[in-house]
């Protein structure tokens, strides 16, 4: 029994802790956008690239992915059933929030000319999410039309945010200083695109 234990190295420990914590809160922040699920992708990457798993980064872009995708759709599928009822729900008027007019107005026209590819472009672009989303539920698309252009954009986000994270690994020996450098560089790229239409809507 001894032997067993000692057989159970650190990483397997946080391997059997990190892949289950990855997909909750990967899930949750679909559901919930107020978690910063890139620089978490990033971050798991960072620990993933310093491991000596063969297949650890597959595994994190696996649970990624699945986890977004999961949370999109049950996120629309929330959003849906607000739009069917009279009263709305908290969940559709959420989405709503998080939706400015003129996010919204840009969303319908680009899913009006491209169609669920609009989809792709809503989960690299930060705060393009839900503006999309909310535009496919005022045209009223299907859940199964949405989970498909879906697929694709939640793999294509699981990998650049995981690329981010490689390279942050790849730079430094100790993973804590790539997390940082992931963490630092999802944050920039979050901020960017607010920090530069304020800029602009002041030099105007």
């Amino acid at each position: 029994m001894l032997a067993s234990v000692a057989q159970v190295t650190p990483e397997s420990t946080q391997q059997a802790v990190g892949y289950p914590s990855l997909f909750l809160l990967v899930a949750i922040g679909a559901l919930v956008p107020v978690v910063p699920t890139g620089a978490l992708v990033s971050s798991a990457a960072v620990v993933a690239f310093h491991q000596t798993a063969p297949f650890a980064l597959l595994i994190v872009f696996g649970v990624a992915a699945f986890a977004a995708f999961l949370g999109d759709v049950a996120l629309y599928w929330l959003g849906r059933r607000g739009m069917k009822s009279k009263n709305g729900s908290r969940w559709l008027e959420a989405i709503r929030d998080r939706a400015p007019e003129e996010r919204l107005a840009q969303a319908q026209a680009k899913l009006a000319d491209h169609g669920v590819l609009v989809l792709v472009l809503s989960r690299l672009v930060p705060a393009g999410r839900i503006p999309v989303m909310l535009a496919c539920l005022m045209a009223k698309m299907p859940l199964r039309q949405f989970a498909r252009g879906d697929v694709p954009a939640c793999l294509a986000w699981a990998v650049t945010y995981q690329l981010i994270g490689i390279l942050g690994g790849s730079l430094f020996k100790e993973p804590w200083e790539g997390v940082a450098v992931a963490v630092a560089l999802t944050v920039v790229i979050s901020v960017a695109p607010t920090v530069w239409r304020k800029v602009r809507h002041a030099l105007a």
